[in-house]
C-alpha cells in the first residue's frame, strides 16, 4: 500500500480536515505526492509570477489556514503525461464523492465535465466547494 513521504504529510496537515480526509483515503489506493497545501504570501506571489496561479494573495484558497486547496500529483510525477493527471483526478473525484465531500478539480473549473472549455488548466489543483 502506498504511503505519503514525510514532506507530503507535512504539507497535507496544512489543509482543511476535509481535504485531509479525501487524500488520506486516496493514498490507500493511489500513490501520489502532496505538492502544496497552505501557501504563504511570499509563496503565492511566486506562484502568481510563475503563472502557476491566476490570483494574488490573499485570494487563493491556498492562502487561508487551514487551506481549502491542495496541489497533488500522481507519483512518480511525469509532467509530460497529461492523461495520467486526468485519470488521477477522476479517481480523486470519485473518492471525494464517496465521502460526500464536494471538491473541484483545476482541469474542470466549472464542473461541467467538458475538459476542453478551460482557459487555465491546473491539473494538480483540488479545492473544496462550499455550497
Amino acid at each position: 500500500m502506498p504511503e505519503y513521504s514525510e514532506t507530503s504529510r507535512r504539507r497535507l496537515i496544512t489543509c482543511s480536515p476535509l481535504l485531509q480526509q479525501v487524500f488520506n483515503e486516496v493514498i490507500k489506493y493511489y500513490d501520489c505526492s502532496i505538492l502544496c497545501g497552505h501557501r504563504s504570501e511570499k509563496d503565492q506571489l511566486i506562484a502568481y509570477q510563475e503563472d502557476k496561479s491566476k490570483v494574488q494573495w490573499p485570494n487563493s484558497k491556498h492562502n487561508i489556514f487551514p487551506s481549502d486547496a491542495v496541489d497533488v500529483a500522481p507519483y512518480p510525477i511525469n509532467w509530460n503525461n497529461i492523461k495520467r493527471f486526468y485519470y488521477f483526478a477522476g479517481f480523486v473525484l470519485g473518492v471525494a464523492s464517496q465521502l460526500r465531500i464536494n471538491i473541484r478539480f483545476g482541469g474542470d473549473w466549472d464542473g461541467d465535465e467538458d475538459l476542453d472549455d478551460q482557459t487555465f488548466n491546473d491539473l494538480v489543483h483540488f479545492e473544496l466547494v462550499m455550497e
